[in-house]
């Protein structure tokens, strides 16, 4: 089953659902409806002055019962102040559901004002499908591929009525999306014996520092022995912050001098990675230098540093991008590409954008994996991709019924 199939198969689950809960609605109204008619009113009876006399007399005789005291012992004072409510954890898909709300609403706004004025499937109306696409964060290239094919996908079709045209629109996208992912390798590479090193990069305030410490926290309640390197020794703070974060994750922090070498601050940890046994050491590096050049030789100083201790790291180099930033997210995908051998990409703040769409456009363009997203603001928001669920999440509401 391909993935616009398991779209549709879920839209059609929710519309069934609906029905269903129309159907409960309507058989609970015609329930009371019958209860109503059925119900008989019966007379009271009266109460004679002999009758309230004797209740005058019974409340006289009631005395007031004092309860006795009933003793707790500290066990089960104790038992019941150790009860912790157990809440429930969101399934992924539900999460990409929540998560993607922006991105779709979005979305679906675009849709509805491509088709408001829509009267034929003509030249104006394709070049109004690539304006959508475009403003949905999509990319320039995909959406002028899409516009491209649906020309032909429409007279195939022979689709004339707009839930028609919508309906191929999402489905050359979803395609689209599933070709271009057939090679690409969503998880991390996460080694099964020995150590693992993932560089972060990524500009200033895209959410690198907050990503390194969500990820260390999942690692270390796996049972991973975990440490941070904090080698953006020159942005104030940094160092830091990624204390701060190393607290909250309880992991250890490997750190420097502000100011000081990055590639020193990485070879202590390194060392200390090694002579500890750990099994994951995450990497935070500047996220921008004077210029291009210097932030390249930066990192690969940083990388000749880790390789001289395990040739085979770094085993990641992640790049960290801002989600809300939609197109300039894209541009410095493709700037540090061009520095660096970027293996995967952390899209943050997912759930907090109505760029989403941004996705399809890194996959389509630029051919990088998204390895991991943020979906809240909690420390376990941050998930592994699931190429399935985003696209799910994002189109399954979009869909419209053929009639």
């Amino acid at each position: 089953m391909g993935l616009f199939d398991k779209i549709k198969s879920a839209f059609i689950r929710d519309k069934e659902k609906e029905q269903e809960s129309e159907v409960e609605e309507i058989e609970e109204v015609d329930q009371v409806e019958e209860d109503a008619e059925d119900l008989v009113v019966e007379e009271t009876q009266e109460i004679t002055e002999t009758e309230i006399e004797e209740v005058e007399a019974t409340i006289e005789e009631v005395t007031e019962v004092v309860p006795e005291p009933i003793e707790i012992s500290e066990e089960e004072i104790s038992e019941v102040t150790a009860y912790e409510p157990v809440s429930e954890s969101t399934d992924t898909q539900e999460k990409y559901n929540k998560g993607l709300a922006k991105t779709r609403k979005t979305f679906k706004q675009r849709m509805n004002e491509l088709f408001a004025n829509f009267r034929s499937v003509d030249e104006d109306f394709f070049e109004e499908v690539e304006e959508t696409l475009i403003g949905a964060d999509v990319g320039f290239e995909t959406s002028m591929r899409i516009a491209d094919e649906l020309r032909q996908e429409v007279k195939l079709r022979n689709a004339k009525k707009p839930a028609a045209v919508q309906n191929a629109i999402i489905e050359k996208l979803v395609d689209l999306y599933e070709e271009e992912g057939l090679n690409e390798v969503n998880e991390l590479n996460l080694q099964t014996n020995g150590l693992s090193v993932f560089l972060f990069v990524g500009v200033n305030g895209v959410g690198k520092t907050t990503s390194i410490g969500k990820l260390a926290n999942q690692y270390r309640l796996e049972g991973k022995k975990v440490l941070l390197a904090a080698a953006d020794t020159f942005r104030a703070g940094a160092i830091d912050q990624l204390v701060v974060w190393g607290e909250r994750a309880q992991v250890e922090v490997v750190r420097g001098k502000a100011g000081g070498d990055p590639a020193a601050v990485v070879f202590d940890a390194m060392q200390r990675a090694k002579e500890e046994h750990a099994d994951v050491l995450l990497v935070d590096t500047a996220g921008r230098l004077q210029n291009k050049v210097n932030l390249m030789n930066e990192l690969d100083k940083i990388k000749r540093i880790i390789q001289r201790i395990d040739p085979e790291a770094p085993h990641e180099v992640l790049l960290v991008l801002d989600a809300t930033t939609g197109q300039n997210a894209m541009t410095q995908a493709k700037q540090f590409k061009e520095t660096t051998d970027v293996t995967g990409l952390v899209l943050t703040k997912l759930d907090g954008t109505a760029k989403g769409g941004i996705v399809l456009a890194i996959r389509n363009e630029l051919h990088l994996p998204v390895k991991l997203v943020g979906l809240g603001e909690g420390i376990d928001d941050l998930e592994p991709f699931n190429p399935n669920d985003f696209v799910v999440g994002l189109f399954k509401e979009l869909l419209q019924e053929e009639y």
